[in-house]
This record gives structure tokens, C-alpha cells and sequence, in this order.
């Protein structure tokens, strides 16, 4: 399990969006992959708990974590190989180590904690809960957005996370972005 967990080498910048639910990371990610012409990784998580809340009306149990964790390495690792520029993370396993802690009672699986650590980006996109609050079968948060949004900072800064914030409409987050990919790529030639 835990090789299943871990990163293959690649030769492109790594981005990530970085935050709590319903603050437009999917919708940046598809846009900035777009903009590159690249490749966009897509959140595992809410395939696999979209199917299991249709097919067992369930919500997330510990258990499902490892088995998101890896789905989620799993489309990384395969679309990285599809460029060599940027690649646009829509999640990464340290944002799932962060969700297993708050409602786990501060529990995450040690093979899940490690890799989280372990697996390295070249900058995160911290979206900030600016953005409304869009219900759907699986975001349950919308009255402690300010204690997540404070949850992820957190972590970012513990682990040494190189981050910009993002906040705004969805063009000033895109512009952000944008300068800051160029200014990665630029200093990668």
C-alpha cells in the first residue's frame, strides 16, 4: 500500500489547489490547465464518495481514505506523464491527510500521514472561502469555513509548503495564478 502511495519522478512544475470545500479549486485547476494547454488532475475523492453516497446513500468513513489517497496518486503519477510543463493538481494527499484529522478526531493512517509529507509540490494555490457556498451531495461545512480555511493554512505552514493565497473572482484568481506558474517556469529554463 504505501509504494502505492508514493510519487513517480516526472519532469513538470506541480501545482496544487489548496483548501476547504466549495472555494473554486476545480474550477481554477480546469482553468489553469486550459490556459497551459496541460494536464489536469481531477479530485479522486469525489468520484469515489459521489459513488458511494449514490450507491449506499454513505458518507466518508476512515476506511475510505487509503483507497482515495491511492486513486488519487494514481491519476497524479499517470498524468504526469502526459507533460512536461505543468501538471495541475486539483487536491494531493496532504489536503486528504487534513480532512481525515478534522473529522476523524485528529486521526490519519500513519502510511497516509507519511506519503502526505513526503510527496512534494512546486507551489500551492491557497483559495481562500471568498466564494459562495455551493451545497451538493457531499460538502457538509458551510457554517465553519473560516476554522477550515485557518485548518489549511496550517498545514501548509507546518510542512513548509511553498503557497500563495488566492482570493477574488475567479479572473483575479486566474491572473494570480497565472504570474506565479510563469514566474516557476521561467526560473526552470
Amino acid at each position: 500500500m504505501e509504494k502505492a502511495l508514493k510519487q513517480q519522478p516526472s519532469n513538470c512544475l506541480k501545482v496544487v489547489l489548496f483548501g476547504p470545500e466549495s472555494t473554486g479549486k476545480t474550477t481554477l485547476s480546469r482553468h489553469l490547465a486550459h490556459y497551459y494547454n496541460s494536464v489536469w488532475v481531477r479530485e479522486y475523492a469525489r468520484e469515489y464518495l459521489q459513488d458511494k453516497w449514490n450507491n449506499e446513500r454513505k458518507t466518508c468513513e476512515l476506511k475510505d481514505l487509503l483507497p482515495i489517497a491511492e486513486g488519487q496518486i494514481k491519476l497524479e503519477n499517470e498524468s504526469a506523464k502526459k507533460t512536461d510543463t505543468v501538471l495541475i493538481c486539483d487536491t494531493d494527499l496532504l489536503e486528504t491527510k487534513v480532512y481525515s484529522e478534522v473529522y476523524y478526531s485528529g486521526i490519519c493512517d500513519p502510511i497516509l500521514k507519511k506519503n502526505a509529507i513526503e510527496n512534494t509540490y512546486d507551489l500551492y494555490f491557497l483559495t481562500y472561502i471568498d466564494t459562495p457556498w455551493e451545497a451538493d451531495d457531499l460538502r457538509d461545512k458551510p457554517e465553519d469555513r473560516e476554522g477550515m480555511f485557518k485548518t489549511f493554512e496550517d498545514a501548509l505552514k507546518k510542512y513548509d509548503r511553498p503557497y500563495v493565497l488566492l482570493k477574488g473572482d475567479k479572473k483575479e484568481r486566474l491572473e494570480t495564478a497565472v504570474k506565479h506558474i510563469d514566474k516557476l517556469i521561467k526560473n526552470r529554463k
